[in-house]
């Protein structure tokens, strides 16, 4: 999820659970607001790891600063720093309690996402993740935006709205629950009428742009996955738009993603072979996914296939990227590959393909 949405949240919750007599020396609404908004942006700060490396960021992005274990010590780090910035006016201790549920709410928006979070960092490198919101996902932002603005407009002792906004807010996410398991139930009955399922199919559905019933349906079969893009309202195949369409502005574009997702009935299921369609390319393609260098973004993929093959005069690149960062219309994010400068040299990581970080 993005920052600026998980800064506005940590704020909607301060505002939300704000007393309604604070007692003397507490935090005042404007005051808890901004700790709230600044707490629950923090955790992003991750970012730095970039500085390492593109793959680096994104092995280890969501980890030890989205931590529940390691969330009351970065609370009382951040209480201790903004008791600073305010000059001492307000105490670590009166500060602790609102910065600790920015960075709560952080976390949890995050696990609602694909991308995984280690909640258990540092003692567990696992990624927990309920996919049901789209990283960037304008409708839940929206809602967070309103209470806060409305929680402002009305009054410093007016917490309502913002309490309204969160209880709109848990609906929304529980409805996008609701549209997982329709898109659950529709891969289920797609592998079940291929024969998939005596054979260990994994039925996973991914929430997608522009739409709550946007989705991307993956049957994860043996060395490759059956992809579907569809859209759980529309009942009317949808026309394509060209992509070589003269359209090069923003509604544009998004009318070229919107119009990859059609109605279940019409869906067209594409086959991804994980490691190339030609047993040249696989077993290349093999070769180099198993490079010891290249070893964090196996731990990252979750759903890896081959981007392409490239060569490069007398060496080549093999780069791969994640299905659960790839939209129609649009170049695969998240690419990384590896190459070598001749068939008897040594392969080497190249995170200039493509890479692209997601918060």
């Amino acid at each position: 999820m993005d920052t600026i949405t998980h800064a506005l949240s940590g704020a909607l919750l301060a505002r939300a659970t704000a007393p309604a007599a604070p007692d003397p020396g507490a935090l005042t609404p404007r005051v808890r607001t901004t700790v709230g908004f600044v707490a629950a942006g923090f955790p992003d700060c991750d970012i730095l790891l970039r500085l390492f490396g593109s793959l680096t960021y994104v092995d280890l992005h969501r980890g030890v600063t989205h931590s529940i274990i390691l969330l009351p010590a970065w609370a009382l780090v951040l209480a201790w720093l903004l008791s600073r910035f305010w000059s001492r006016r307000y105490s670590w201790r009166a500060i602790y309690g609102t910065a600790a549920l920015g960075i709560g709410i952080h976390i949890a928006g995050d696990i609602f996402t694909a991308y995984g979070t280690m909640v258990l960092a540092p003692f567990s490198h696992h990624r927990f993740a309920i996919p049901f919101i789209f990283i960037i996902d304008l409708y839940f932002t929206a809602i967070i935006a309103i209470g806060l603005l409305a929680a402002v407009m009305l009054g410093p002792q007016r917490r309502y709205p913002a309490i309204i906004a969160l209880v709109v807010l848990g609906c929304y996410v529980g409805f996008q629950g609701v549209l997982h398991s329709r898109a659950i139930n529709v891969g289920e009955a797609y592998a079940r009428t291929q024969g998939l399922v005596e054979t260990g199919a994994e039925v996973h559905a991914i929430p997608q742009p522009l739409s709550p019933f946007n989705w991307k349906i993956i049957v994860g079969h043996r060395d490759g996955y059956y992809e579907a893009l569809v859209n759980l309202w529309r009942t009317q195949k949808q026309k394509l738009s060209d992509p070589g369409s003269e359209d090069f502005g923003i509604l544009g574009m998004w009318g070229r993603i919107a119009s990859g997702y059609q109605p279940v009935s019409t869906a067209t299921w594409r086959y991804h072979e994980r490691f190339g369609e030609t047993e040249s390319e696989n077993a290349l393609a093999r070769e180099a996914w198993s490079q010891d260098i290249f070893a964090r973004f196996r731990r990252f993929a979750e759903f890896p296939i081959l981007n392409q093959i490239e060569s490069t005069g007398t060496g080549i690149c093999v780069s791969f990227c994640d299905l659960r960062f790839t939209v129609p219309s649009l170049p695969p994010s998240l690419v990384f590959g590896m190459c070598r400068d001749s068939p008897d040299s040594p392969w080497w990581l190249d995170e200039k393909r493509g890479a692209f970080g997601m918060d």
